[in-house]
């Protein structure tokens, strides 16, 4: 991509937000903001959500689930089944103009069931998994932190079906190994996997995945030695006191949930009497688990995570793309022609670059600029390199040279 093509380039000034990752993201041109929690991804965000999405996907078939796509606009009467349509208080409402009225997707409990109904009959069609990655949306009344708590938002809603307990537990255990590979790949090593309460879409006990900094907006009771960890809302611990399971004293942090798994049982299964036959012949009520993931949540936990005084510093595995190309010195012919060969066997190569192909700009700005954005290696030509590049990770301040050829195959290998 040629950035003097790209849209969406980086401000020098943008207004005070609350969040980092707002800041961030909205000044280096990956996200425009429309309304309070509502966000236009532009090309550079578009592509980051797109890998996340693509490392979900993977993770999700790994574990045997298969992926759909289910409507963004619910019929009431799904709604007035589950006994939801006046109790959820984020729910988005509408009426069309034939006197119709729907709700906008907060969560599709009310859908993956009526239709699971239509296909499963015996034992023999379980445990069934079912995935999809869409928009959801929810009335918040106070949109904050940037795209971590929009009213519009991206989510990956993943919902099983089993005969029974045993079924759930055993599955609810690959997903959070799934989940784990997932945050991991996307650069969030540290994971803390809390119980909490269910909130609003279930009474029930869930499990959330959560990630540590001083941005988050909920407060974390944990031990920094083992996995013990307790969201301060329902924690029996205190800051201080030992860990029940090592002995450790117990800190308090903030943190970024970016993911929540929870055991459904079988209430969607009988408000929808979704039923299936057992081994004995007797009609039972699937046991449903239902397992979220944030993917637009992510992008704002990744961000908040990985930025230093300058900018981002995008983990490769989700970066807009591997390489940032700045051409310098462009006003001379040898320097250009050497810039946009080096960007040509790149792209032959299927290595995705970012080249800064700008003559009107200082060497000054276009430097600051890829500081901004965060593409984790940058690639310099200019006079003073003459025949080779000059290499350089974000994340460091040491860069070296190197030959055009020495550098596809690294790349390549």
């Amino acid at each position: 991509m040629l950035y003097s093509k790209l849209f969406g380039k980086t401000q020098k000034e943008v207004k005070k937000y609350e969040s980092k990752n707002q800041e961030l993201l909205v000044k280096a041109g990956f996200i425009d903001q429309v309304a309070a929690g509502i966000y236009t991804l532009l090309p550079l965000g578009k592509r980051v959500l797109t890998k996340i999405e693509n490392i979900i996907r993977e993770e999700m078939n790994n574990i045997g689930a298969q992926e759909i796509e289910m409507p963004l606009l619910h019929p009431k009467i799904l709604w007035e089944k589950t006994g939801r349509w006046q109790t959820v208080d984020i729910l988005f409402k509408t009426k069309s103009e034939h006197h119709q009225e729907y709700a906008l997707a907060p969560t599709h409990e009310e859908i993956i069931t009526p239709l699971v109904k239509k296909f499963i009959r015996s034992y023999k069609d379980l445990p069934l998994a079912l995935y999809h990655i869409t928009a959801k949306f929810r009335d918040e009344p106070r949109p904050k932190s940037g795209i971590l708590r929009g009213r519009e938002f991206g989510m990956k809603d993943l919902y099983s079906f089993h005969k029974d307990k045993e079924d759930l537990h055993h599955f609810y255990q690959k997903v959070i190994q799934a989940y784990l590979k997932i945050f991991n790949r996307c650069g969030l090593k540290e994971i803390k996997i809390t119980e909490a309460s269910g909130g609003t879409f279930t009474k029930k006990f869930s499990h959330e995945f959560n990630v540590l900094t001083p941005a988050g907006e909920v407060d974390l009771i944990f031990c920094p030695s083992c996995s013990f960890a307790q969201n301060k809302e329902i924690a029996t611990k205190k800051p201080g006191e030992l860990c029940p399971k090592c002995h450790t004293q117990l800190k308090k942090e903030k943190a970024i949930e970016v993911g929540n798994i929870f055991d459904l049982d079988d209430r969607f299964s009988q408000s929808f009497d979704l039923r299936f036959v057992d081994k004995n012949g007797e009609e039972r009520y699937p046991i449903m688990g239902c397992y979220g993931i944030g993917t637009t949540r992510l992008i704002g936990a990744i961000v908040e995570i990985y930025h230093d005084e300058k900018g981002i510093i995008w983990p490769k595995t989700v970066a807009p793309f591997q390489l940032h190309l700045i051409g310098l010195n462009l006003e001379d012919k040898r320097v250009k022609n050497r810039c946009y060969k080096a960007y040509q066997r790149l792209q032959e190569k299927k290595i995705s670059v970012l080249f800064d192909d700008r003559d009107d700009v200082s060497a000054g700005e276009k430097l600051t600029d890829a500081d901004l954005i965060g593409i984790p290696v940058r690639l310099i030509i200019s006079k003073k390199t003459a025949d080779q590049i000059e290499i350089k990770n974000r994340a460091q301040t040491i860069s070296k040279l190197i030959d055009l050829n020495q550098l596809i195959n690294e790349l390549t290998n």
